[in-house]
């Protein structure tokens, strides 16, 4: 017990000893510092990690009356330690703060040991003192600062740049000592962009057209075709679904039908028709109040509609009518600001400078609405709540014509509408419901901008020119961040859904605004946008990994490879429908229900309503995008949540990427995939060509790519290993070839067929299939 005391305090010892040394040991740590320490970049991160809990903006918590996130308290001298400022400016060992974080004595230590944020470390330590030593100077944060465009940079590797993002990227790059890959072969490139641009794979003849285009500006034509097809407005929306948080039914306990999808009809006429990114965003937060506002700026308005919504009996109505407002309010923070604003619905925000005050002056703009919380008893369930837009069929024929309105009568959607008188708005106490405190008006976050610098009425209406005004810094940075993200699978600003204090810091800071600036001074121009991104050489290049590279960048962070990524759920199933040729290319309408294990809507409903039980549905519905399948809030389609689809209860910026055998088990068994493989076979079938010559086109056409040799083999090597099986009746042609109701070509040979059909479904089993390159 004794030598075991004796090492354990010897480890101490050294551990100690160790530290200090590296403390000490300034040429170490000075290859690592800055030429000059940003407070933005460098202090603010771990005062928020470390600090701001107790010292931030919270008052309710605040320690020592020291609020570390001003410059005002922060160089006022400290209550609790008389003659003892936080910071000294160009003195650090005068700084309380520095001496406190070197500290290796606990009970004067910062932060303190049982505040359990951990120790600084050295090199974090070493900035402290270094920004002091340079003055202390505080900056606002970065996303509360208009952005600006800087000059694009000089780069040395002038050749290879096709437009200003590459300028911002190389820049980058050769000050990590990394370099950009070559661009990639046109097979690639070509599937890449369709796949952004239309969530689609390329046909065998866009293939073969632009492999055999060799005009300079084929790929810039190739990128306006694309833009220009009705698919791009369903790509496009989808992402916007996520933050909307669309779905066709309520939620909660009953979970009945709703009829939202009119306005997804919308979504995607806008991104097809380019309405500027700034009229988009109006006519949602308000195109009910505006002047002689027609029915397409109204039914707009659906997006702050798309909540859940209780039918049960016995609630509070007003309890259920605040929770719908705190939903309106957090998708409008995070999915448009980028904030998480929601944290200050009980408290002051504990890292970001907006009060409980200021949430509830924000939540003032959406508390006027005329919804109700509960509208009566369950069994008089409507498809829509108050407020309605009502859409008749001769306006569906003549006004609003985007909307596939198939059957008759009138079409209802859930939408906003304003009282004729002010409903007051009170700061919730703890953000309960019936706890009212004092009386607040309507205003936005001043941290962001001052909402009295757009003189415009404290409504809806002026919350929207608020949010679009150029000077606004987050509006254009955050949907700029977002485009990026959908592109490269990764924001300039990781944490897309938060440009507060506890968010990442952009890796491109520059560029970002640059970006944000130019898209506004273009008319909020979205496809221009999409068109800038999609046309630089850090877009176009190969996703190949080079040693170099990946050692120094082993998360591409600084993009020296185009990103490998997995495409979104709904998409998934829209390359097996395409590329076998069973999609139905249809554009809008009500959503759909394909193929769904038995059983799952009947264990998780009350066994009331419409949706009480699954009805599949037949004919061309199974075969519709991924994008108008069915939502059932309590129920999402669990071959999409396999996915990681959004299950739409909440908006959501960012869907994660996961990679797991269950969405192997799926692509092996799904019956869309099975019947995709079969009609697929039987279709080749039909051609007089040789097996080698039908698997090589459903190669072409499913990888959109030409095999290569050693595929060829393995592939054909399976297919004539199955026909044996199957000649020999080791294998039932007949069963495997029953999959799906899409109708069986009975003059086809079986027994060829379904080895096809098992081949193609290997291929669709394959990895890249699904994968963006």
């Amino acid at each position: 017990m004794k030598f075991k005391i004796l090492g354990v305090f010897a480890l101490l010892i050294i551990t100690v000893f160790g530290w200090l040394a590296c403390m000490n040991n300034n040429s170490s740590i000075a290859g690592t510092m800055p030429d000059k320490v940003s407070y933005n970049f460098h202090i603010r991160p771990i005062l928020s990690d470390k600090c701001f809990k107790c010292h931030g903006p919270d008052v309710n918590k605040r320690e020592a009356g020291l609020r570390l996130d001003i410059p005002d308290s922060a160089f006022k001298p400290l209550k609790e330690t008389k003659g003892a400022f936080a910071f000294v400016p160009f003195k650090p060992e005068e700084s309380e703060v520095y001496k406190r974080i070197s500290s290796l004595d606990t009970g004067y230590q910062m932060p303190t040991p049982s505040s359990h944020l951990g120790v600084l470390s050295a090199h974090e330590i070493a900035l402290f003192k270094k920004w002091i030593s340079e003055g202390a100077k505080y900056e606002p944060h970065w996303a509360f600062v208009k952005p600006v465009k800087a000059p694009v940079p000089a780069v040395k590797n002038k050749e290879v740049v096709k437009n200003e993002i590459d300028n911002f990227i190389i820049a980058k790059q050769e000050a990590a000592g990394v370099s950009m890959n070559e661009e990639a072969d046109k097979e690639r490139l070509l599937k890449r962009l369709s796949l952004d641009l239309t969530g689609l794979p390329p046909t065998e003849k866009m293939m073969d057209d632009f492999m055999a285009n060799k005009n300079p500006n084929a790929y810039d034509v190739l990128i306006d075709t694309l833009l220009n097809r009705p698919e791009y407005g369903e790509k496009m929306a989808v992402h916007w679904l996520d933050i909307a948080r669309y779905a066709d039914s309520y939620g909660y306990q009953d979970d009945n039908v709703r009829t939202q999808w009119a306005w997804r009809d919308w979504v995607i006429h806008a991104f097809n028709e380019n309405l500027p990114y700034n009229t988009f965003l109006t006519w949602q937060i308000a195109g009910d109040m505006l002047p002689k506002a027609n029915k397409e700026e109204v039914l707009a308005t659906a997006f702050f509609r798309n909540h859940k919504y209780t039918e049960e009996g016995g609630v509070v109505p007003e309890e259920y009518r605040i929770s719908y407002i705190l939903d309106k309010t957090k998708t409008y923070t995070k999915g448009i600001l980028g904030l998480t604003a929601e944290c200050a619905q009980c408290h002051d925000h504990k890292y970001d400078p907006i009060s409980q005050k200021e949430y509830y002056e924000l939540f003032a703009f959406f508390n006027n609405t005329k919804e109700v919380g509960y509208e009566g008893d369950v069994s008089v369930s409507k498809p829509a709540k108050n407020p309605i837009l009502n859409i008749s069929d001769s306006e569906a024929r003549s006004v609003l014509t985007f909307i596939n309105k198939k059957d008759t009568g009138a079409m209802t959607v859930s939408v906003m509408g304003e009282r004729d008188t002010m409903r007051k708005t009170y700061i919730l106490n703890r953000g309960v419901y019936d706890q009212p405190t004092i009386e607040v008006m309507p205003s936005a976050i001043k941290a962001v901008m001052p909402f009295d610098t757009v003189a415009t009425p404290r409504n809806r209406l002026g919350l929207a020119a608020w949010t679009v005004s150029q000077n606004n810094p987050l509006t254009a940075r955050v949907f700029v961040n977002h485009i990026w993200q959908e592109i490269f699978g990764r924001g300039i600003v990781k944490t897309a859904g938060d440009f507060g204090m506890q968010g990442e810091l952009p890796t491109h800071p520059e560029l970002l605004d640059w970006l944000s600036v130019d898209f506004m001074e273009h008319g909020w121009d979205v496809k221009r946008l999409v068109k800038q991104i999609v046309s630089s050489a850090t877009y176009r290049q190969s996703g190949k990994v080079k040693d170099e590279n990946y050692k120094k960048d082993p998360e591409n962070i600084w993009l020296s490879r185009a990103p490998r990524m997995k495409v979104k759920a709904e998409f998934v199933r829209d390359i097996i429908l395409a590329s076998s040729g069973l999609l139905v290319d249809k554009i809008g309408g009500p959503s759909v229900k394909p193929y769904q294990t038995k059983g799952l809507w009947e264990m998780a409903s009350s066994g009331r309503g419409e949706l009480a039980t699954y009805k599949q549905d037949k004919g061309e519905a199974l075969y519709r995008r991924g994008m108008y399948t069915f939502i059932k809030l309590t129920v999402p389609p669990p071959s999409m949540i396999l996915f990681d689809a959004s299950n739409r209860d909440q908006c959501e910026v960012k869907r994660t990427q996961t990679n797991t055998p269950l969405q192997a088990l799926m692509m092996m068994n799904d019956p869309t995939v099975l019947e995709a493989s079969r009609v697929f076979a039987q279709k080749l079938m039909e051609e007089k060509s040789l097996p080698e010559e039908k698997i090589k086109k459903a190669f072409h056409r499913i990888i959109c790519r030409t095999a290569g040799t050693k595929e060829m083999d393995i592939l054909k090597s399976y297919f004539d290993d199955q026909l044996k099986q199957f000649q020999q009746k080791q294998l039932n042609a007949n069963t495997t070839l029953n999959a799906g109701e899409y109708p069986q070509d009975k003059n086809v040979e079986a027994n060829t067929t379904a080895a096809l059909m098992k081949t193609i479904s290997m291929m669709y089993n394959m990895e890249e299939a699904i994968i963006k390159t």
